[in-house]
């Protein structure tokens, strides 16, 4: 399996589709090359067509979640994720693959890597930070989430901010003391949108409570 023979069955698939090729059939093409070696993975991942990028984090992805995927594959497909943020350019490439090429990676590891990702000047770093927890929440882990996104609770960047609220909510689903405890301290300072996505699970009454605290501000 090759960049070169995934491009030209893609390239296939789109003679079929005169909008361009759905999404559903890319991930299905990627699920069928999961076993792409990840150095092609990687040529893939940097070239400038949307669809090869969008498919090589998908390819990462697959890996990632295979149960069969040993454990030195799994840090080639974390270190060709973490090697060419050059290339993960928007917030749909980071959450096709940061969950489980990220965060299933360093789930039972040091996760300083994220916390180093959360102060970056780069915006989808930053997003991958919170992103990647995904996988610790549905551990029920969810403390790094809750300190990733108080280093990121005042971001400047809107994908960041929407990242950032929607996985408060996750997390809170979890631990909702939690989440009211981290509400309580910046709710009226984060930016609303971060506000609004975080509290989209509390019932109206405790909404309303945290948004007029936004409002009294």
């Amino acid at each position: 399996m090759t960049a070169n023979a995934f491009k030209a069955t893609l390239e296939i698939i789109g003679l079929e589709y005169a909008k361009g090729i759905p999404k559903r059939e890319l991930f299905s093409l990627a699920k069928e090359y999961q076993h792409m070696p990840v150095m092609e993975v990687v040529t893939l991942l940097q070239d400038e067509n949307d669809d090869y990028r969008l498919a090589a984090v998908s390819i990462l992805d697959w890996k990632a979640r295979n149960i069969k995927t040993t454990e030195g594959e799994k840090e080639a497909v974390y270190k060709a994720y973490i090697d060419n943020y050059i290339w993960i350019d928007n917030w749909g490439l980071v959450d096709r693959a940061a969950p489980y090429v990220v965060g299933g990676y360093l789930f039972d590891k040091d996760r300083k890597p994220l916390y180093d990702l959360a102060k970056s000047n780069n915006a989808m770093e930053r997003r991958t930070a919170i992103v990647s927890t995904y996988y610790f929440i549905r551990k029920k882990d969810v403390e790094d989430t809750f300190k990733i996104a108080e280093i990121l609770v005042n971001d400047s960047d809107l994908y960041v901010q929407k990242a950032v609220g929607s996985w408060l909510r996750e997390a809170g689903k979890q631990n909702e003391g939690r989440l009211r405890e981290f509400l309580d301290r910046n709710a009226v300072t984060m930016p609303r949108i971060t506000l609004r996505y975080a509290i989209d699970k509390l019932e109206k009454q405790e909404r309303n409570y945290y948004l007029n605290l936004k409002n009294d501000m």
